[in-house]
């Protein structure tokens, strides 16, 4: 698929198809991810791929209220046979601006104009957005509750130190509804882009 034609076609999928994604497929979402940009080529990410069934229900036990009746959004989205969960790990970046060639040595978060390990956590998710539809798939890339954060990390043994910065479903797309937020409209370009002075 030409990159223009991946931009367009992308968006957020809310309903899926079981069947499995070819793991060659998900070898390729995953390492597409790995040329997201990152300061100081720090890579202070994670990336936790399930793609077993056990596994995939695991997370949603996890990461969603119990007993609680799951509204259209959910149901379609647990029947995604991947999810890949994106996190991110401060203590890299910190650690790798401390070396020599960088010269923070007082690991300082203050040095950082803003968190860039969620940033870079971010855009690799977006590579693997448009790698997904590159292959014909549906994804969608949603938060994980705040709330959830330790049952998450207990389930699946995820260091303290890493962050869930979202998680992304990823199989063959199904007829979904869009979100209702999309009748807003995308906005121009001119409405967003300030040429030379705001």
């Amino acid at each position: 698929m030409e990159f223009q034609a991946v931009v367009e076609r992308r968006r957020m999928v809310r309903n899926y198809a079981t069947d499995p994604v070819d793991p060659a497929v998900i070898d390729r979402i995953l390492s597409n991810a790995l040329h997201a940009p990152s300061a100081g080529f720090s890579q202070g990410w994670g990336f936790l791929l399930l793609d077993r069934p056990d596994d995939v229900d695991r997370f949603w036990t996890c990461t969603t209220t119990p007993g609680e009746l799951p509204d259209n959004w959910l149901v379609g989205m647990r029947r995604a046979p991947v999810i890949i969960v994106a996190l991110s790990c401060k203590e890299v970046y910190l650690e790798r601006y401390a070396e020599a060639d960088k010269g923070w040595t007082d690991r300082d978060e203050s040095h950082w104009p803003v968190p860039y390990w969620d940033i870079d956590t971010g855009m690799a998710a977006l590579l693997m957005l448009q790698t997904a539809t590159d292959e014909g798939l549906g994804a969608c890339f949603f938060g994980v509750p705040r709330d959830y954060w330790n049952g998450f990390r207990a389930e699946f043994g995820v260091p303290a130190a890493y962050t869930p910065i979202g998680a992304l479903t990823i199989g063959r797309r199904l007829p979904d509804r869009k979100s209702p937020s999309l009748k807003r409209g995308r906005k121009p370009v001119d409405d967003v882009v300030h040429r030379s002075h705001w």
